[in-house]
């Protein structure tokens, strides 16, 4: 230790660069101190004057790097301390080599940045600290894959699979696994069949529930973890609106008139993850007015909406989707959402309580508008029976939306332009825009989607059509007579503002 102590006040604090490699942020915060790199890159640690006593034994054993000491107000290390929670992840301080021991502690309660490393277990660090880091980077799920030679850490990003850390141990994999099926109550013994579960972590006091998956693999068994804050989602209920999501005018528009029909079927579309209950809450959100009985029955309630009863689906204890919707009937409700229709037997309720007066709201998974049609055929609801109920089905997808920090102007290849189905002689009529990446979007150069859609109305001619048995082809030429815009043509209209670009819009949809 250099014996050179100076005093530093909070600018100075923040105007150097913490160094939390060499200290990882958790044993900082534990310690109340703040490693710091100087100008000419020596090591300096921040204490509080009264606490130097009994640090100097501890710092010196600690640390192999020479460091210089310097004081510092406890609050001021504090403040700082906390304007860098957001910077850093409780997984980088986990040693990769640390040994798989104890994998069946009892679930945590509690998850905090500066308590995760407190725990002995380096299998309950590992997975408190992947579960941590996922939630304070906005990640939609975590995936835990088992390699051949150890275990590979991914966040669902905005929407994209990234990359975060890997674990070069068998036995770790195995370990991590096994303390996530603990905490879900799964069968840890069980290692060939799939498995379903769940569980609740509070994390910097906010209760956040994580859906688990389980699946055998040629390796041993991945988990996939669905992050539900249901907290953060109930905030964003306020301003929770169509614009909010980014649809077009027109669309909001037309959405609007059919989610203020007396009774028929509005669908919403779209594969997982595209924002199908967002949407079916927005709307909801703008009907409430407190003058019908609007029912919900979910799986899970990802969100907890005033003056609105909403039923969790409990498969276990025999509350199907089908029961429960045909015991919402007998409760007098004017709407009913219905968080996903997966069987005939819900379809054929779903449909029948459109046609005796309820507006009923409800998704299913398809790839656009017309793929809806068949799906509900295909499930046996009768062609006439569903044209009667349904007003309206929309289709939707997320965009990536370009950082507005670090977006710059493109100028994309002409092989890229004919792959996107665009005409060179169009090129001026884009204003073509890319982030080149920065640290407010980790890189990627996008932050933020943007929901995108299309919107097919049933008119008299096009339920005729149905019935018929019309061809998908002359349905969708009817729907861009009655001035249906596509998914596609949606998102080319981002990519002409500059505010994504043709490599995503091409990821999220068909090239015409």
């Amino acid at each position: 230790m250099n014996a050179a102590i100076s005093v530093l006040g909070i600018d100075h604090l923040h105007a150097l660069t913490p160094a939390f490699d060499v200290l990882p942020y958790g044993e900082a915060a534990q310690r109340a101190c703040l490693p710091l790199r100087s100008e000419d890159g020596r090591l300096l640690l921040a204490i509080d004057c009264e606490a130097a006593a009994d640090f100097l034994p501890w710092a010196g054993a600690r640390l192999a790097e020479p460091f210089s000491l310097c004081f510092a107000q406890r609050g001021d290390i504090s403040a700082v301390l906390a304007s860098h929670s957001d910077d850093v992840r409780a997984m980088d301080a986990i040693d990769a080599e640390d040994g798989a021991t104890d994998a069946t502690d009892d679930s945590i309660e509690s998850l905090q940045l500066d308590t995760i490393h407190a725990d002995a277990s380096p299998i309950v660090r590992l997975a408190n600290s992947t579960l941590y880091d996922a939630y304070r980077a906005g990640a939609s799920d975590i995936h835990l894959e088992t390699t051949a030679d150890g275990l590979r850490v991914k966040y669902r990003l905005d929407g994209v699979l990234s990359r975060i850390a890997e674990r070069r141990s068998v036995q770790t994999a195995e370990h991590v696994i096994s303390r996530i099926k603990v905490m879900a109550e799964l069968d840890i013994a069980e290692r060939r069949v799939p498995q379903d579960g769940r569980f609740k972590v509070s994390i910097d006091g906010r209760d956040v529930d994580f859906r688990v998956s389980i699946m055998p693999s040629i390796y041993g068994e991945d988990a996939v973890l669905r992050i539900l804050d249901k907290h953060a989602l109930t905030d964003q209920l306020s301003s929770l609106t169509l614009e909010s999501l980014g649809f077009e005018q027109d669309t909001i528009r037309r959405v609007r008139r059919l989610a203020r029909e007396p009774y028929g079927m509005l669908l919403v579309t779209g594969p997982t993850g595209s924002g199908k209950t967002t949407t079916l809450y927005a709307v909801i959100s703008e009907i409430n007015d407190g003058r019908d009985k609007i029912v919900t029955i979910e799986d899970p309630v990802e969100y907890q909406l005033p003056n609105v009863l909403q039923i969790p689906v409990n498969e276990k204890k025999g509350l199907t989707f089908a029961r429960g919707l045909r015991s919402i009937l007998r409760h007098d409700p004017d709407k009913i959402m219905v968080g996903e229709i997966r069987d005939s037997e819900t379809a054929e309720i779903a449909v029948q309580s459109a046609l005796t007066g309820h507006l009923v709201l409800t998704t299913v998974h398809a790839n656009n508008v017309f793929d809806v049609i068949s799906r509900f055929l295909h499930m046996g609801v009768p062609a006439h029976s569903f044209v009667s109920a349904i007003n309206g089905i929309l289709a939707q997808r997320l965009v990536r939306i370009n950082c507005t920090n670090c977006s710059v102007e493109d100028h994309p290849a002409d092989e890229l332009l004919a792959e996107s189905g665009i005409a060179t002689e169009s090129r001026p009529t884009f204003s073509f825009r890319r982030g080149c990446g920065c640290a407010q979007c980790r890189g990627t150069g996008y932050k933020g989607r943007r929901a995108i859609a299309e919107l097919l109305r049933l008119t008299d001619d096009m339920r005729e059509a149905i019935v018929a048995g019309a061809p998908t082809r002359q349905l969708r030429e009817s729907a861009a007579r009655d001035g249906m815009c596509s998914l596609r043509e949606a998102a080319l209209e981002l990519v002409r503002q500059g505010q994504s670009t043709l490599e995503e819009i091409n990821r999220v949809t068909f090239v015409a």
